[in-house]
């Protein structure tokens, strides 16, 4: 089979102000190695799928920028999505354009740009299983998580009866679903089985179209535009939703595939305690940071340097002119922060 990555690279990452900003959020930033996270993404795939066949989907604003991150990416290869609306139409243009550029059973691996992956060697294998059952299967293969923890703050997959068969690879079906829940929800999901919804979904670009076409209204009507290549047309013509409410939900051919290769959803300030390297002291750094009598802080400074003395459990964040003090349980609530600042402290580029 010839295979396809799609990298979806919107958005702006707020939860990480005041480092992430409109004109550079979060995937254009290195919060994880000295990469930022788009690159790291690509050079993750690089083994499994080439350059010529690596697509990034990202906001109209942020073309140019990601373009000249990648430069060994195509130019046409940047979609540049004329205003946001949610992932079931940028996927549905991304597999009209592997159809068009390619062959319309070609397999097509979508990820997300701001993810930490431990273990990248066994990403590449997992990616590659989900492959081969999205291919014989003729099935929309998502691959959930085996979770490390009882988090709050993701989806969940119950899987359902196994698929028989050699090329089954483990997967099952979907039983299904379920949003965010509470932590004790969170904690019994775990013990029974369901798996973290990772976002990384794997099929054949023509079968995940037919998925469209059968239950996403809100997506099928402008197939046609996208199938012709009129990128403005198609996303003024379609209506917002996400892959998940808008096709996966909906869909009976979707599968899942256990993954454990150490991925994290970087979604906010204290995630990277958890995917950053440590100090003997449990502190995860960035830059010129120094830290005495100081335990479990998250700290990235972009400039000058940063001393602690004698704190435990804190996010400090230092840009030029700005500097961040929070603590790693609010790190989550920095919209509420933001709505309360003055624009001209807020805004800044």
């Amino acid at each position: 089979m010839s295979r396809w990555a799609v990298i979806l690279a919107g958005g702006v990452g707020s939860r990480f102000w005041p480092l992430s900003t409109p004109k550079r959020p979060k995937q254009l930033l290195p919060l994880i190695t000295d990469t930022p996270l788009l690159a790291d993404t690509v050079a993750r795939l690089a083994e499994l799928v080439p350059a010529e066949r690596t697509l990034v989907v990202t906001n109209a604003s942020l073309a140019a920028a990601v373009r000249e991150l990648l430069p060994a990416l195509l130019a046409e290869n940047v979609i540049a999505e004329p205003r946001a609306a949610g992932t079931a139409p940028a996927l549905a243009w991304a597999a009209a354009a592997v159809a068009r550029r390619g062959r319309a059973d070609d397999v097509i691996l979508n990820v997300h740009a701001d993810w930490a992956i431990g273990d990248s060697v066994e990403f590449r294998a997992t990616l590659a299983r989900a492959a081969v059952v999205a291919e014989h299967e003729q099935s929309l293969v998502t691959v959930g998580i085996v979770p490390t923890r009882p988090d709050p703050g993701f989806g969940y997959i119950e899987p359902g009866e196994a698929i028989g068969g050699a090329d089954a690879e483990g997967a099952r079906r979907v039983a299904r679903f379920a949003e965010k829940p509470s932590r004790d929800v969170a904690a019994k999901m775990v013990a029974d089985g369901f798996l973290w919804n990772s976002g990384i979904f794997v099929w054949r670009a023509d079968v995940f179209l037919a998925e469209v076409r059968a239950h996403t209204p809100e997506v099928a009507s402008a197939l046609a535009l996208a199938e012709s290549g009129d990128l403005a047309a198609f996303f003024a013509s379609v209506k917002s939703i996400s892959v998940d409410e808008g096709v996966l939900e909906r869909s009976s051919r979707v599968l899942v595939l256990p993954g454990d290769f150490g991925w994290d959803d970087v979604g906010t300030w204290a995630a990277l305690h958890r995917v950053r390297a440590r100090d003997g002291a449990g502190n995860a750094t960035y830059g010129d940071v120094h830290s005495v009598f100081s335990t479990n802080n998250v700290v990235h400074a972009e400039a000058g340097s940063v001393v602690l003395y004698g704190v435990d459990d804190l996010v400090v964040v230092t840009r030029d002119g700005m500097t961040l003090v929070t603590t790693k349980d609010r790190a989550a609530e920095l919209k509420l922060l933001l709505d309360a600042l003055p624009a001209r402290v807020r805004d800044r580029s």
